[in-house]
């Protein structure tokens, strides 16, 4: 999870600057991208831990 939750960060970073944005848009961009892939890990996590 923890890892999803980094890779979603740089993710919504990379697609901002590539987008021509400011500080403050790299920083949102980071932190929904990042929100967004944690909810994802939490749910496969939960999913591969009761699959055994």
């Amino acid at each position: 999870m923890i890892a999803c939750l980094f890779l979603g960060a740089a993710i919504g970073w990379v697609r901002a600057a590539r987008q021509g944005g400011k500080l403050a848009d790299k920083l949102q961009y980071a932190a929904a991208h990042a929100m967004a892939l944690a909810v994802l890990g939490i749910f496969l996590t939960i999913i591969l831990s009761r699959m055994g």
